[in-house]
């Protein structure tokens, strides 16, 4: 039994073979040509929604394939593994909006989108972020304001991942000086508007948006938990999410690591393979302990919340894992890259984009520096971000 197989159940090594095979056959071999055209085959969502991939955890009465936080974890770092882009569609659409729907939605909002959302036939994304609000989540200055039976939601939100292809839109807004409110925003409504990002350094095959919402009109029942409550759901998932990235860049550095062995196998210098010098070894080595160090983080909190821990409860080992592997994602690709020397600067191999990737995950859903301070916090009792 490998290190990687200790502890997991059948199920979930059938979860993660599954998701290997996929990312193998469907994902790597295409993951050049999307990251030249900035656009990730628009079939793929629904291929996953087919696979189950976008309704793991779910209850099956919505679509969705009941399993655990784990099993979600391991067929994550798979599909980062394939292409970070993808995995982004997952974690997003699946980790930040349908898991959120599922936790806090009525259930006429649970019927109305989730089973859409878990089959692919729809993705949904996360407009929390703005143009002058990251880390500073209560800061957010789109407003939401009550109009009868209604809400006019005015603002604007910034790097939307899937913004340009969700049909729903998870919004998060001001309805008065101290609260913030979600709301389930279908992006068809008059007044809402996407603009594409292009020219992004990484994730470019992902679709990435700035929103606009002018007058933009939503019944009460697009609200999504009470009113002025939602900074609550919207940090909760996050600290989900980050375990799905903390996987996702497990993947990344796994996928780094293995292009790094297959090339210094077969490239020789001095009438042998680089394999054989102590340099090079070291470089794979440094890699290997980090990868290995970084998927046990992210298995450690994913047990603790099938265990029954909240996000509240896990948020700190959230963000260890997601702070580890994110910023092990960068220096394990750096190292491979090194590994190839002149030939890891030309998009015919894969590792100059495995390292784009994985610079942005040591930004997005908190950077490195947010992790830190809320690891900082949790050891000390006090708060440095206020």
């Amino acid at each position: 039994m490998s290190s990687r197989d200790f502890g997991l159940t059948e199920t979930q090594r059938d979860i993660r073979a599954m998701a290997a095979g996929f990312a193998d056959a469907e994902i790597a071999p295409h993951a050049r040509e999307w990251d030249r055209a900035e656009q990730v085959d628009p079939a793929v969502a629904k291929r996953l929604g087919d696979l189950g991939f976008l309704g793991l955890t779910v209850p099956e009465r919505y679509g969705g394939v009941e399993c655990d936080l784990l099993s979600y974890v391991l067929a994550t770092e798979e599909l980062g593994r394939g292409d970070s882009a993808v995995r982004g569609i997952v974690s997003v659409s699946l980790g930040l909006v349908t898991k959120t729907i599922v936790a806090h939605g009525t259930d006429a909002q649970r019927e109305e989108w989730v089973p859409r959302l878990t089959s692919g036939e729809a993705l949904g994304c996360f407009a929390l972020t703005e143009p002058g609000t990251g880390s500073d989540a209560g800061s957010l200055t789109t407003r939401a304001r009550r109009d009868g039976d209604d809400w006019i939601i005015d603002g604007g939100k910034m790097f939307i991942t899937n913004g340009t292809v969700a049909k729903v839109a998870l919004t998060f807004a001001r309805t008065s000086e101290s609260g913030v409110t979600a709301f389930l925003v279908p992006t068809d409504s008059p007044g809402l508007t996407a603009t594409e990002i292009k020219g992004k350094l990484g994730l470019r095959g992902q679709a990435t948006a700035e929103l606009a919402f002018d007058g933009v009109r939503v019944p009460d029942s697009a609200r999504l938990g009470e009113r002025d409550r939602g900074l609550g759901i919207a940090l909760g998932a996050l600290s989900r999410g980050r375990i799905s990235v903390a996987a996702g860049a497990v993947g990344v550095a796994q996928a780094a690591l293995d292009a790094a062995l297959g090339y210094a196998g077969e490239r020789e210098q001095f009438g042998r393979p680089i394999a054989s010098f102590q340099l090079v070894q070291e470089l794979l080595a440094d890699s290997e302990v980090d990868i290995r160090a970084s998927r046990l983080l992210t298995h450690q909190v994913a047990r603790m919340a099938d265990a029954g821990a909240t996000p509240k409860e896990y948020a700190t080992d959230a963000s260890v894992a997601k702070y580890h592997a994110s910023e092990t994602a960068v220096r394990v690709s750096n190292n491979c890259l090194q590994t190839f020397g002149g030939y890891g600067f030309i998009d015919e191999y894969p590792v100059g984009k495995y390292l784009r990737d994985a610079r942005v995950l040591t930004l997005y859903e908190g950077t490195s520096q947010v992790q830190k301070l809320i690891i900082g916090h949790a050891l000390t009792g006090v708060d440095a971000m206020t």
